[in-house]
């Protein structure tokens, strides 16, 4: 459909940046039918305000601009304290709202109770690991939109595909490339949001 100019529309970047997901994530549901999106005549994807709205409503997913921040809500989940540290640090400097858990039971009180957007999830800790927090956020209809970033340093070809399977959205390797998560946080990279815009 094309695009109207008398509407309010908001490229896939700013969808992303209202719902708390990545731009992948907004094309996804577009492309399955469950965000309406147009096409302007450059060809470019855009969705109307209101239907946006709908969308987040049914399903329960707050707008991260109405909850005070500009930024994703982040919870840290790592069993090292120092990796913790590292990265609420990081955000902090970002303005991003975080919260940390170290195991997965306490990951799973603090997704209850802090609602995050985001969750940066390790993969192996003790009792309750990653890939069974990332299946049960996923499993949840009132969780399931939460974006789910495993870092982990014993990445290879089928533990990405154990995370995949689990529902992760994306899967970083440690040590961690700091620049390379601003950019899939959106973290004020302003290159990246305009060639996902597209």
């Amino acid at each position: 459909m094309m695009v109207e100019q008398n509407e309010d529309f908001l490229t896939p970047a700013e969808v992303a940046h209202l719902l708390g997901v990545a731009p992948v994530t907004v094309r996804a549901w577009a492309n399955k039918g469950l965000c309406a999106d147009r096409i302007t005549p450059g060809g470019h994807r855009r969705f109307a305000r209101h239907e946006v709205e709908r969308f987040a409503r049914e399903r329960g997913i707050p707008f991260v601009s109405a909850q005070g921040s500009g930024q994703a809500r982040t919870l840290v989940v790592d069993d090292d304290p120092q990796i913790r540290r590292l990265l609420c640090d990081f955000l902090s400097t970002h303005g991003v709202e975080t919260e940390i858990a170290g195991d997965g039971f306490e990951a799973g009180f603090k997704v209850a109770t802090f609602h995050p957007t985001v969750v940066l999830l390790d993969l192996k800790m003790p009792g309750l690991d990653g890939l069974e927090v990332c299946r049960r956020i996923k499993a949840d209809p009132s969780t399931r939109a939460t974006r789910v970033v495993f870092l982990s340093g014993y990445m290879n070809s089928e533990t990405r595909e154990a995370m995949r399977v689990a529902g992760a959205d994306l899967c970083l390797e440690k040590p961690l490339d700091m620049a390379l998560l601003a950019s899939h946080l959106e973290l004020g990279d302003a290159a990246l949001v305009a060639e996902q815009s597209r």
